[in-house]
């Protein structure tokens, strides 16, 4: 026997080592209701559509395409289908919004997802000194273990979240919410180039993920929207020029105060600006980004249309600074505001 070939008893011969595929398919079936056991013709059929359209719509959630006749889906995956497609037989969609719907959900829930696994397995090491890898282990553990609580939470946000959009869309009537204008911000962290060849990766990552929930509990409580956080850089929009100005303030402040943390720049544009996904893009957006390269440490320098709109307020001061030739942005002339009191 290869055990005794070995020098080993029977008794002392190592315990078999679990099949790591039949791990996956044994959470998979937890966290998808049951097994693969449909095709993608199957799927295509169930909902109605073409297979090229379900193929689109597979590849749209972020998952590679599927072999023709691979059992690959889930009861789940073709309910899922199903109520998309039926959005689009009841008119509330069309093809191609179901399918940028479906790209939009599956990136979010993807980058979710990684977060929540991430700041799990961070816990775990930090509070009980496991290994990395036994760390994430045991995060896909303990989120499919808490399906159920995870889950109602997800929809709970998604829901407040809504009712927060809808409240703010039914209670907005003047023309700036019409034409889409919004003050539109940036906020970077000052010598991050520098910090991230000095700090180590965990080191760096710490600190990018206190500067995010900072910088969001920031923009919230001072009733802005955080659209994005990019490494050492945050985007932030909010429906007024003065709520913006606070938001940039309390940015700059708050990063000083910290220990950990560096100084932020913080840059500031009121305009026209176009919503997508959830992301913002225009000039307005291009300008704010221009104006954060500019701004020195600590301060918040604004655009002539936000200086504007700011000028009367009791709660804020305007420093103009000089003309400036803005790459790509012709000729602007810069504020940097300040409290009052």
């Amino acid at each position: 026997m290869v055990a005794e070939s070995l020098g080993w008893s029977v008794t002392d011969a190592p315990d078999e080592q679990p099949d790591p595929l039949a791990r996956v398919a044994e959470v998979e079936e937890r966290l998808l209701g049951g097994p693969r056991r449909h095709t993608r013709a199957q799927a295509a059929a169930f909902a109605d559509v073409s297979e090229d359209y379900a193929r689109r719509l597979w590849r749209a959630m972020g998952f590679a395409n599927v072999g023709q006749g691979a059992a690959a889906f889930t009861d789940g995956d073709l309910v899922a289908l199903d109520r998309l497609t039926a959005l689009v037989r009841e008119g509330v969609l069309d093809d191609e919004l179901a399918v940028s719907v479906t790209r939009a959900l599956g990136h979010n829930a993807a980058r979710l997802v990684e977060w929540q696994l991430d700041a799990l397995a961070e816990h775990l090491v930090r509070v009980e000194g496991v290994t990395p890898d036994e760390a994430t282990r045991r995060a896909v553990d303990l989120s499919s273990d808490h399906l159920e609580e995870l889950e109602a939470l997800l929809v709970y946000a998604w829901r407040r979240q809504l009712a927060a959009v809808a409240g703010r869309v039914l209670a907005t009537r003047d023309a700036d919410a019409v034409s889409g204008v919004l003050s539109v911000g940036f906020a970077d962290l000052v010598s991050y180039t520098r910090l991230s060849q000095k700090l180590e990766e965990r080191e760096l990552a710490a600190l990018v993920d206190r500067f995010g929930q900072r910088s969001a509990d920031v923009i919230a409580g001072a009733g802005g929207r955080l659209v994005k956080t990019v490494g050492d850089e945050v985007l932030f929009v909010a429906d007024s020029a003065a709520a913006a100005a606070l938001i940039g303030l309390e940015l700059a402040e708050t990063m000083a105060e910290d220990p950990v943390l560096p100084d932020v720049r913080v840059g500031i544009a009121t305009g026209t600006v176009v919503n997508r996904m959830g992301d913002v893009f225009g000039r307005t957006v291009n300008l704010a980004s221009r104006l954060t390269a500019l701004a020195a440490p600590g301060t918040v320098l604004v655009d002539s249309d936000t200086a504007h709109a700011l000028a009367g307020n009791e709660n804020y001061a305007l420093d103009v600074e000089p003309t400036r030739a803005v790459r790509g942005m012709g000729l602007v002339r810069p504020g940097v505001v300040r409290r009052t009191r």
